[in-house]
């Protein structure tokens, strides 16, 4: 090998290659960077807009762990997914069990708080790809209700929501009103 890095893995305006040919328009396929990182993308962008992730990120199965589905008795697999590894059930879409790691099932995550703006799921805590907790309705993606601090029962004095949550700030901890364009603060005890 003489050193010299070859000259064909890059195209006439020096982006990488992928040696792919694009699925829309047939040409090349070239690898472009954006605020998500790499991905691949056609080389005849914009008049073809076709792009692909670089990696994987999409539940893709890492290994199968030999230990049955508490709902539906198939195999339980490591995925890879958009926010890290996560266990889930080797029969999906059809089942839909996912436990986190550390073992806890979805359902053990729940808190049993009853979602107040669809009034039909749960508000379910979950981590975000930052390693974040916040609490989602387990209706998602009909009802998208979050709350990023822990819910707290009771109703705010202000406006009537059915859900508090709970905020600590400098003079102790508030228990504040969790619709968005509310925002009320009162003090555990219910009172201003």
């Amino acid at each position: 090998m003489s050193g010299k890095i070859d000259p064909q893995l890059f195209t006439h305006t020096g982006q990488a290659t992928h040696h792919e040919s694009c699925p829309q328009c047939g040409h090349e396929l070239v690898i472009r960077h954006g605020k998500r990182g790499p991905f691949l993308g056609c080389s005849q962008y914009p008049d073809c807009d076709y792009i692909k992730p670089l990696h994987q990120n999409d539940g893709h199965i890492i290994k199968a762990l030999g230990v049955p589905c508490s709902e539906c008795g198939h195999e339980l697999v490591l995925r890879q997914g958009r926010y890290g590894m996560f266990i889930g059930c080797s029969h999906y879409p059809e089942c839909h069990h996912i436990e986190s790691i550390d073992g806890a099932s979805e359902d053990e995550a729940k808190v049993e708080f009853v979602c107040p703006e669809c009034g039909d799921g749960h508000l379910i805590e979950r981590k975000n790809r930052f390693g974040k907790m916040f609490y989602a309705c387990s209706g998602y993606p009909k009802c998208k209700f979050a709350v990023n601090l822990p819910p707290v029962e009771g109703t705010c004095q202000a406006c009537g929501f059915g859900l508090l949550v709970e905020k600590k700030t400098a003079t102790g901890i508030k228990h504040q009103c969790a619709n968005r364009q509310c925002g009320h603060y009162q003090s555990n005890d219910g009172d201003e």
